[in-house]
Formats: C-alpha cells, structure tokens, sequence
C-alpha cells in the first residue's frame, strides 16, 4: 500500500492544532516519536511503502511542491508554478539558493534529471504511473522547469506534491535507501535497523528560520501498549499515530499528557476478491454491504472516533459524495439478495486480516458475528504481513481481506482490472478518464463522484471508515499536526514550550 494521502484539506470540523500558535516558538531540543512501521528503506521514491515518506518526506527530503497543514498545495523547492490555458504545461519557477546535504546544488538540471528518471522505461521509481503523462521535460536558465503532458491530467499536481516526486541529488542517488540525501530541514543521522531512525538540525535550510528542533528520533513500536507505556515512561515524547483508540481515553486522563483528535485519509475496507466466488456475484457483495452496522463496527472497532464512508472517497477532500446511505444497515434485505443470488441458507467464506494493523483483527471479529446473523459463516485467518502481501496483493488469493488505503486520491485503482480487488468494470473506466480530463472543478466534480457511485452501487469492497487521526503526545509539545492531510509527519514547524 502506498502512501499515504495527498488532499486539498478543507479542515472545519477540528481546532487547527497551529492555532494555538501564539506564543514564539522556541528553538532547541530533541524530540522521539514513537511509530508503529519500521519503513522497509528510506527512498520514497523507490518503494510504495507509507512508512517511507511517514519519516523522510518533508523532513530529510523535499519536493517541489509540498501539502501544508491545511491540505493546501504550497510551494516547496519551486516558489510557483504556472499552469497553461489547456493544462498541458506547468512551468515550475525553482527556488534559488537551495543545496542537497551533501553540498550538491539544487537546480533546474536537477530537477530535469530527476523527472526524466521517473518517466523512464526503466524507472525504478515506485509509482511511474504518476509520470507517464509527462511528453517533455525542458529547462530555461537554472530556475525555470517547464513540464509538457501527454494530455490534460486532473491529479498531476497531485502526484507532483507526492514523496515519488522528491528530489534526489545526482551524486550518490544510488544509496539512498540507506543513507538519504535531500535538502529538507533535518539531514539524515543514523538508522539503527529494527530500533530508530535519527536525523539532525540543517543549518543550512533554504528557509532560515526553520526547523526549531535540534534532533528528531523515530522510534519503532508495534504494540500499541508498548508505544503508551513507552510515553509515560518518558521514552518518548509523542505517538506519532496511536493505532489503537480505545487507549486514547486513558492517555487523557494523565495532565501530563494531550491527544490530538483529528482527520485522515486512510479509508479501512473489507477487501473483496470480485473474481472469487460468491463474490463474483454483485447481489452477494450488496447482501454483505447491507448485513453491516458501519455505525456499530467504529464504535466496537476504534471507539467511535472514526468516520463512516460509503465508498472510495476520503470525506475530507474535494469531489466528495456521501454514499453511506445506499446500503443502510438491513440483515432482512440482506437475507433477501443472498436467497436471490442463490444461497437462501448462506455460505462458509474465509477473511484474512494482517496482524500487524489491530484494528484489521477487531473489524474482522465484529464483522464476521454480523455476516453470521445473514447466513454467512466468516472464518478467520490471521497472517503475518510478508504472506499478507504475497498472498492477498499480488497473487490474490483471497475471498476477503481488511485494510486501510491511506492515499487520498487513490480510486483510479478500481479501473485497473489487475489490481488485488479483481474489479471489472467499462464504465467505471469511463468515468474515471472522464475526470482525469474534465476541463473544469463542474466536470471534476461531476465525474468524480460518478466514480464513487459506481463503486458504491456495485459493492466493490465493504467500505467502513475513515480512520481517526490520533496524536498522544506530552503536553509541552507544540505545533504538531492535528489532521494528516499528508502521509509525512512533518517536524519542520514543531517545538518545546519550555
């Protein structure tokens, strides 16, 4: 699973945690977070993990456009950008001044270099479908980066303000894996395999008054207990996402500390294999979406703190369309489609959830007693992530799986007949290069949210919810990012009240 999240944020329903920002931010200090995935390297643009970009991307290593706080797409390595009358060039005006940690000058050559690596035949970047729209890639003097596209794509800019657009430096590119290289605010200090990750102060930031902190740790801690007692043992400073909730009411109990309560983009679905049988059959996929009580599996599941989804759509960003009353919660109905699909007395059918997301086991506990009031006995199967991924994602062999799918703008996955899903469907195809070339946000939206109509009605997958953005941290901490309108966990703005 990539990443992870890129949105246009419209917060309003939380407190801005940067609100509380009216004190002058003081600088020094070190700060450990605790998180819960070791990245299995530190290149984002080599690999679709999140847990990459969760500690590289904008703290070691940085793009040319960056996502702030508010979900708002602001200038990072290019001051501004221009966008051509038919939205087939972007003219990226760079940002002078800027040096990569090893000394390396940051350019528009660079920036050039970089991109044409994306586009490729050999790519090795992770995600070369963000960048295969790219015709032409020109330089004009050594701060101006004019991009030419194929054709008119709706999610460009998107993809551009991804960890698999950062830029590398031509010396050295080979290791970054191992030891990054970027020009971000913290340089890149030591990896202690299966412990942390350590990066340092940049002293010599393009942006001058930034960062604050001296040091930034990432501490690895699966166990969501282990990461609890680990805070108030002092051993770190801060949950940089706490992956269980129920423990959240604990943690605020104890003046010492404070939670952040705010929004994600990571939709957690019941995975559904729409080749594996009964699945195949849509009025099987409608009967287990109506057997559902979404309402009840977040109260059960993440102690009601998330936010139900009736489709592939983050609740949070543009384009959205509210699609949890298609299939309210009705056992009798679903009774009803399973005896019309041809299984008046149920089936047996097998889910098999990754240990190492808590709520993947508590959500299949709590679906697997409803499915079995419709007829439908769920057998459980817990594996380890490795099989999850070799087993569930590429060779698909599954009947129903559960996991989160952070990336924001992500539902271009239901047109690809190939992907873990299996899903087939012409006129969602349709719909969906409809919206990728929409000229205007009418047709964006238009064909947009028929995309998330179609994926509704057809029941792909069960669509649950939005997982909560939760942040326990030690209450002199400030300027932390309530809502995670990006993967990153952005340290850049962080301080000690001391």
């Amino acid at each position: 699973m990539k990443k992870l999240f890129i949105i246009l944020l419209a917060l309003s329903v939380f407190l801005p945690a940067h609100l509380a920002l009216a004190e002058t931010p003081q600088k020094g200090g070190s700060l450990v977070i605790g998180v819960g995935d070791e990245p299995p390297g530190l290149n984002p643009t080599a690999s679709a993990s999140a847990a990459i970009d969760r500690v590289v991307y904008s703290n070691i290593m940085e793009g040319l456009i960056k996502v702030d706080r508010d979900g708002q797409f602001v200038p990072g390595l290019a001051t501004k950008w221009d966008v051509s009358p038919d939205g087939k060039v972007y003219t990226f005006h760079l940002r002078k001044g800027v040096n990569f940690h090893n000394g390396e000058a940051f350019n528009a050559a660079v920036a050039k270099w970089n991109l044409e690596r994306a586009v490729a035949q050999d790519t090795k970047n992770a995600h070369p479908e963000f960048f295969r729209v790219i015709e032409k890639v020109e330089t004009s003097g050594d701060y101006t980066l004019k991009l030419t596209l194929k054709d008119v794509d709706a999610l460009f800019i998107v993809h551009m303000a991804e960890g698999d657009a950062v830029m590398l430096p031509m010396k050295g590119y080979e290791n970054m894996a191992a030891e990054p290289i970027g020009t971000g605010p913290f340089k890149f200090a030591k990896w202690t395999r299966g412990d942390s990750v350590e990066m340092v102060r940049n002293d010599k930031y393009w942006n001058h008054k930034l960062p604050y902190l001296d040091k930034v740790t990432y501490r690895f801690i699966k166990d969501p207990s282990a990461q609890v007692a680990a805070l108030k043992a002092g051993d770190i400073d801060i949950i940089g996402w706490l992956l269980a909730p129920e423990l959240a009411p604990g943690i605020e109990k104890d003046q010492r500390f404070k939670v952040l309560a705010g929004a994600s983009t990571s939709e957690v679905i019941m995975s559904t294999n729409n080749k594996a049988k009964p699945f195949d059959n849509k009025l099987v996929r409608q009967a287990v979406a109506y057997a559902i009580d979404r309402d009840a599996v977040s109260e059960l599941v993440i102690s009601g703190y998330g936010t139900k989804i009736g489709s592939h759509w983050p609740p949070v960003t543009p384009y959205y369309k509210d699609m949890t009353g298609r299939f309210p919660y009705n056992p009798e109905k679903a009774k009803k489609l399973l005896a019309e699909a041809g299984y008046p007395n149920g089936f047996e059918a097998t889910i098999k959830l990754p240990v190492i997301y808590p709520y993947a086991g508590r959500a299949g506990e709590v679906i697997a007693d409803m499915l079995g009031q419709v007829g439908i006995k769920l057998n459980i199967e817990i594996v380890e992530w490795g099989v999850w991924l070799d087993r569930v994602f590429k060779q698909k062999d599954f009947q129903l799986s559960m996991i989160g799918h952070a990336e924001a703008w992500d539902i271009g996955i239901y047109a690809n007949p190939n992907y873990y899903f299996q899903y087939d469907s012409q006129e969602f195809r349709d719909a969906y290069a409809k919206a990728l070339k929409a000229p205007n946000e009418a047709e964006k939206a238009k064909w947009f949210g028929r995309c998330q109509e179609i994926v509704a009605e057809d029941a792909v997958n069960g669509f649950l919810f939005l997982s909560p953005a939760l942040s326990a941290m030690k209450v002199e901490l400030m300027d932390w990012w309530e809502s995670y309108p990006t993967i990153a966990m952005d340290c850049t703005q962080v301080w000690w009240k001391k």
